[in-house]
């Protein structure tokens, strides 16, 4: 099965202003944002891909843009299942307000349970983002292979439920995942078991392409739906 990067989006005028966006469609990426967005092309180098997915929203496709840039062949497509978390009304409010909401100490300790005013469960966002994911992986193994990567580019709280999805946690766990603007988690799934290779990268991702002398992706031999005994190399 597919190799999945999933790419938090660059950091946006809302992450910098303490605003939770939502799907407020016009929140654009920050200068930073836009800096980290420019690195990816460099941070993929010599890292075949054969998809990009995105959630509809500006600020993923801004993120995307140098990538598609410089690889104009790559195929991208918007995938509104792992569009961000409807969190109803709300959307726009500064975090530090939100803090007092007595509906935060479920998100932050109960998130199964967690609907938000107006908008969609924490759980059907996470049904939904899982149910992407594993529609894509079976479309792109059909397409290209079972040691392909394809990446998806997204918020927070789906990469996060993404993450906990592939570890086997309970989502009443996800808030023990942190992943930052910018940063590359990268899932390998197999018939057997998903593996967490990268949570949170910020650096170069090339060392993930599979070497002419290996049998497996990753450079571990034998069957690639087995854990290396002692952690590997």
């Amino acid at each position: 099965m597919p190799t999945l990067l999933l790419v938090r989006h660059g950091r946006s005028t809302a992450n910098t202003s303490g605003v939770l966006a939502g799907r407020t469609p016009g929140v654009a990426l920050d200068d930073r944002g836009v800096a980290q967005a420019a690195a990816l092309p460099e941070r993929f180098a010599g890292l075949p891909l054969a998809a990009a997915v995105h959630s509809p929203l500006r600020r993923c496709r801004e993120t995307l843009e140098p990538l598609a840039a410089q690889r104009p062949e790559l195929k991208i497509t918007a995938d509104e299942r792992i569009g961000e978390c409807d969190y109803g009304d709300w959307t726009g409010r500064k975090l530090a307000e939100l803090a007092d909401e007595p509906l935060m100490a479920t998100v932050q300790q109960h998130p199964s349970a967690a609907v938000f005013p107006g908008g969609e469960s924490m759980r059907a966002m996470q049904q939904r983002a899982v149910e992407a994911v594993r529609d894509w992986n079976i479309r792109v193994e059909a397409e290209h292979g079972a040691d392909a990567f394809y990446l998806m580019c997204s918020h927070g709280d789906i990469i996060k439920s993404i993450v906990a999805d592939a570890l086997g946690m309970h989502l009443d766990l996800f808030q023990r995942i942190s992943v930052a603007p910018g940063t590359v988690t990268v899932i390998r799934y197999t018939p057997l078991r998903p593996f967490l290779l990268r949570l949170g990268e910020t650096g170069a991702l090339g060392s993930l392409a599979p070497r002419e002398d290996s049998t497996s992706p990753g450079g571990r031999e034998g069957n690639p739906a087995d854990a290396a005994v002692g952690g590997g190399a």
